[in-house]
């Protein structure tokens, strides 16, 4: 495959206003050796204008047939449609959402052809990937427009108020599903004032979601359910006895939310029907309900794909499949990020040449279709999804446990200090055989003060003094000790030099521990 120029295709979609290439990461790409360009036009629904791009040393070309014949290496948002699809061939590389499990039929035309596909929406959530995690990137957006959405059809305040006008109590919201989407929902739902509550069926998340001022919604089920870990990072498929519960409890608290935000998806399957017809009526008149999995069949019973609709009893459902295109600017610079990030990876001499390396886990991950094979599904990754364990619960230890480890401590403590003891008292023997009487005199004060200054000064309470001041005053406390045991000597010369060290090493002891309190002082709350 001849490398070297990649370029973007203005979006022929619908509606769908995102540039998989943004003047700054044109720039990056560049320094990675290859030459970029674009289709007039590309990026100006997300605010990029085409001299910005020429700017940026952008070539641009005037038609999407110029585009496709001039480089090697295609960067798109959406999956490719049947036109743009016989423009590919064995020398060029697709790299945008393909969705494979969906679309199977185009997968397999593009990899009879022998062109190279690189699906961003398969990149494995590992932590090395995260970068390039373009699904987490748009679903942080859709997320955070799905609550401005609701905001936008909701008749009251989020946030509870108190006026001279009247009471107004806060929004309820209800996010299903806690992933990347959920949880930017939560958190701009608890912003805003809401009182947010959360359900997901990994239980991992839970800590994620109550960490965010959010409610984790808990199901009185004893199954155990599958870790995020075992799946990629994404939900699995429930069994009918959780999910019976499931919909029990979202029929329990639908009277009481206004605001029903939904983003459950369960990878290579049609969305799940987790919001029915029958909790949409027993909604409240006014509520609104955000389908965030809208296109792929949709969590709600009444969702209508890319429309906004009515219910008989008053609640707003809103099916729109395009929320990150309502943010085209912040959308298209993450998006080309991902994009960037990849390309780093495809090229790790920078020299403008992809070596498309199939034994690396994201590369091989995300890559459909290559030398003419289907390489859909990939082989599970080396390295474990992101996701986190649930906490193991350590038993409490009985009074008889806790007496028998003190008992065990104490006979193991008493054994080092007579060990300790006998081998001591024998080197000073062996020494005294040896040394003159005056060595050993002052010998025996230094080992005395060294095992005295160490006693005294460790078993000083841990919150009086910082482990820096324990081994300054240990230190202190043997000079201290030392010098107090000589001030009885004859020679005026020796008990002039012990009081001196009797004066220093108090100070340094006794303003330590005052130090130590001071600073104590100054974190404790008044």
């Amino acid at each position: 495959m001849s490398d070297g120029k990649i370029g973007t295709p203005k979006e022929v979609s619908a509606g769908e206003g995102r540039a998989a290439m943004t003047p700054d990461s044109a720039l990056q790409l560049q320094k990675l050796g290859y030459e970029c360009v674009v289709e007039s036009g590309a990026g100006v629904a997300a605010g990029f204008a085409d001299a910005l791009y020429r700017e940026a040393g952008v070539e641009v070309v005037k038609t999407a047939a110029a585009l496709w014949k001039a480089a090697d290496i295609i960067t798109k948002v959406r999956p490719p449609n049947a036109t743009e699809a016989k423009r590919l061939t064995d020398e060029k590389l697709l790299i945008s959402f393909f969705y494979p499990a969906q679309n199977t039929e185009q997968m397999e035309l593009l990899a009879g052809k022998g062109a190279s596909v690189i699906a961003m929406d398969m990149v494995p959530r590992i932590s090395r990937a995260q970068k390039m995690d373009a699904l987490s990137s748009m679903a942080n957006i859709a997320g955070y427009r799905a609550v401005i959405e609701a905001g936008n059809n909701f008749g009251r305040f989020f946030t509870g108020q108190i006026t001279a006008a009247g009471k107004v109590p806060p929004a309820k919201v209800l996010v299903v599903g806690a992933g990347v989407a959920g949880l930017a929902a939560i958190g701009t739902a608890t912003s805003l004032g809401a009182i947010t509550y959360a359900f997901d069926v990994r239980p991992e998340v839970a800590e994620q979601i109550e960490s965010m001022g959010a409610e984790f919604v808990y199901l009185d089920f004893e199954e155990a359910q599958q870790d995020g870990a075992a799946t990629g990072g994404y939900a699995a498929p429930s069994s009918p006895e959780f999910r019976e519960k499931q919909l029990a409890k979202f029929r329990e608290l639908a009277p009481d939310v206004d605001i029903v935000i939904t983003t459950a998806l369960i990878p290579g399957r049609d969305a799940p029907k987790l919001w029915l017809a029958d909790m949409v009526a027993a909604m409240k008149p006014g509520s609104v309900v955000v389908d965030l999995a809208a296109e792929r069949g949709g969590n709600c019973d009444l969702t209508v794909p890319d429309e906004k609709i009515v219910s008989e009893n008053g609640v707003t459902v809103v099916g729109y499949s395009d929320f990150p295109s309502r943010m085209a600017a912040q959308s298209s610079t993450l998006y080309a990020t991902n994009i960037r990030h990849m390309m780093t990876d495809l090229t790790p001499e920078k020299d403008g040449q992809v070596n498309h390396n199939m034994e690396d886990d994201v590369i091989r991950g995300a890559t459909v279709a290559h030398e003419g094979a289907v390489t859909f599904p990939p082989p599970p990754p080396k390295v474990q999804a992101i996701a986190a364990k649930p906490k193991e619960t350590v038993p409490e230890k009985t009074p008889e446990e806790r007496r028998a480890e003190e008992a065990a401590a104490f006979q193991q403590q008493t054994k080092n200090q007579v060990t300790l003891l006998a081998v001591g008292g024998a080197l000073m023997l062996l020494v005294g055989a040896y040394a003159p009487a005056s060595f050993m005199q002052h010998f025996i004060v230094f080992v005395l003060s060294v095992f005295v200054g160490f006693q005294v000064i460790w078993n000083v309470s841990h919150s009086l003094h910082t482990p820096l001041m324990a081994v300054t005053n240990a230190i202190s406390s043997i000079i201290i000790l030392g010098a107090v045991l000589q001030i009885g000597s004859g020679s005026f010369l020796v008990i002039l030099l012990a009081a001196i060290s009797v004066f220093f090493a108090g100070i340094n002891i006794f303003g330590g521990f005052l130090v130590t309190r001071r600073m104590l002082a100054m974190f404790q709350k008044s």
